[in-house]
This record gives C-alpha cells, sequence and structure tokens, in this order.
C-alpha cells in the first residue's frame, strides 16, 4: 500500500497550527499569577524564567543564545536572578498549573476532555519520535521533562517541543543568512507576519535607535528600501530562510505520514481558532506598524 507524500509546507502548516496555541500560555494572566505567588512579577522576567526552566539555573548568556532575538542587556537584567527568588523546578510546576487554568478558561471544559484532545495529543507525542536532539538545546531540554497525563496537558507538552524543535533549527539558518537577532526580528516585522515594533520594544529590550541602526544595515545589504520594506532581494532570503527551517525541521511530520499530519493540522486549527476567538492575543500584536 502505497501512502500520500508529505506536501513540502505541510509541516510548516502544522506547526503553524500547534504553536499559536502553544503561544497563547505567554499572554495568559493565569501564567503572571503563577509566578508571582513564587516571587517573580516583572513580566520579562516571567518569560524568561518560563521558557528557560527547562535547562536549569542558566545564566544571562545561555538565554540570549537560545532565545536569539533579546536585548542581551535586558535578559542580564533578569537572569541569572530570577534564579535566586525561584527554583527551575518550581517555575516548571508554576507553568503548568497556568497553562492547566488558561486551557480551561480558553477552550472550556468540554474541549479539554474531548476525543479529538485525546487524539490531538497522541498525534503531537507520535510526531515528536523523530525530534533530533543534536545543536536543539532549548528542544532538547524540554525533551527531558515528563509528559504531563492529562490529554490537554500532554498536547500543550508536545506542542512545546515541536515548537522548540523548530525554532532551534530556525536560528541555525537565521545564524547562515547572516541575520542577527534583531535584524531577523525587523525583516519578520516587514514581511506583515511578525510583531510590531511596538511590541518588540517592549518585549525584547531594542530600543527606536536599535531598530533604525538594524534597519541600516539592512538596507546596505539591499534586503530593505528606504521605506523600510523588503526588497525583491528581502523578499526572497525570507522565502529561503522559511524553506530552509522547514527542511530542518522536517523529519517530525514526515515521522507522523501526510494523513496524519493533515489531521493534526485541522484539530490544531480547532483549537488555535477557539483561542484566539476567546481574547488569547493582544489585538496590536501583528503587523508592520
Amino acid at each position: 500500500m502505497t501512502t500520500a507524500a508529505l506536501e513540502p509546507r505541510a509541516g510548516r502548516r502544522c506547526h503553524n497550527m500547534l504553536n499559536s496555541l502553544h503561544a497563547t500560555s505567554y499572554f495568559a494572566p493565569e501564567l503572571g499569577r503563577e509566578l508571582a505567588d513564587l516571587g517573580i512579577t516583572h513580566p520579562r522576567a516571567v518569560n524568561f524564567a518560563v521558557r528557560a526552566a527547562a535547562l536549569g539555573p542558566v545564566g544571562a548568556g545561555a538565554v540570549t543564545a537560545t532565545f536569539y532575538n533579546y536585548k542581551h542587556e535586558l535578559v542580564a537584567r533578569h537572569v541569572p536572578a530570577v534564579w535566586a527568588i525561584a527554583s527551575p523546578e518550581d517555575v516548571l510546576a508554576a507553568r503548568v498549573r497556568a497553562v492547566d487554568s488558561a486551557l480551561r478558561r480558553l477552550l472550556g471544559e468540554e474541549a479539554l476532555t474531548s476525543a479529538e484532545m485525546t487524539e490531538a495529543a497522541g498525534l503531537a507525542l507520535r510526531a515528536t519520535e523523530a525530534c533530533s536532539r543534536s545543536a536543539r538545546p532549548l528542544y532538547s531540554a524540554h525533551a527531558d521533562l515528563p509528559v504531563p497525563e492529562e490529554p490537554h496537558l500532554a498536547y500543550f507538552h508536545a506542542t512545546t517541543l515541536l515548537r522548540e524543535h523548530r525554532g532551534d533549527g530556525h536560528l541555525a539558518v537565521l545564524m547562515a543568512a547572516g541575520l542577527d537577532g534583531l535584524e531577523a526580528v525587523v525583516t519578520h516585522t516587514a514581511t506583515g507576519k511578525g510583531m510590531t515594533p511596538k511590541w518588540i520594544f517592549s518585549t525584547r529590550g531594542w530600543t527606536q535607535e536599535d531598530w533604525d541602526a538594524a534597519s541600516e544595515r539592512l538596507r546596505g545589504r539591499g534586503l530593505l528600501d528606504a521605506g523600510g520594506e523588503l526588497t525583491d532581494q528581502g523578499t526572497a532570503l525570507r522565502k529561503e530562510i522559511e524553506s530552509e527551517t522547514d527542511r530542518l525541521d522536517r523529519a517530525p511530520y514526515e515521522h507522523l505520514g501526510a494523513e496524519g499530519v493533515t489531521r493534526l493540522t485541522e484539530l490544531g486549527a480547532g483549537f488555535a481558532g477557539a483561542a484566539v476567538t476567546a481574547g488569547a492575543f493582544p489585538a496590536d500584536l501583528l503587523g508592520k506598524a
């Protein structure tokens, strides 16, 4: 019996749906409340602690390297000081509690206990069986964590693994393309699919002056025009970056198979759409301005 071949962008489409649900956690008020109970109250400290906790009590250098698009000075203001407030183990436990509460609010109890959620968790976890640890520090650290028993938490865990697996590979592609952290952000925002400069400045630590300097460097390479839009060369580079990221991230979705990927994409789109409808993200998060 022959099986259908995986379409070139099928893995990307599936990842986008899974990552949309995963990303709701970073905007969930439940996360801030859980971390505040541990004594971590600054929004940036919350973000650094939650995403880096799987790595252990690492310093600012490790966080800047693995997160890539944050200004190091911002990271250093909160890391490693955050580990003196709460241990990585406590942060990870708080994250699970926050995700549990947030998903109950965004999706509803019926969705969490549905056959579809159990199916989605099984499919996503199966995809992770083909993930590679090599040169993927954030994925590999999260892969050491236990899989939760509850289907909705197992699904979130799997989306985390698949997100970080793709993300780690993406950083290698950005480096090969000669884009530093801020230049990568500027070009992504210029596509219209990235975060607005307002959110970049408030969450990544960069300033307008930093942004302007990065834009000037990109103009010097012929990637941006005078108005800050991508040139044909810049558009081609972004396309090449995404295609190469797809290639490095293809194994999990090939392992799942075309039918499984299609079904997981469908299920993931349903959960992500419900979360968006429930107000999971700020209205002004994405765009060019």
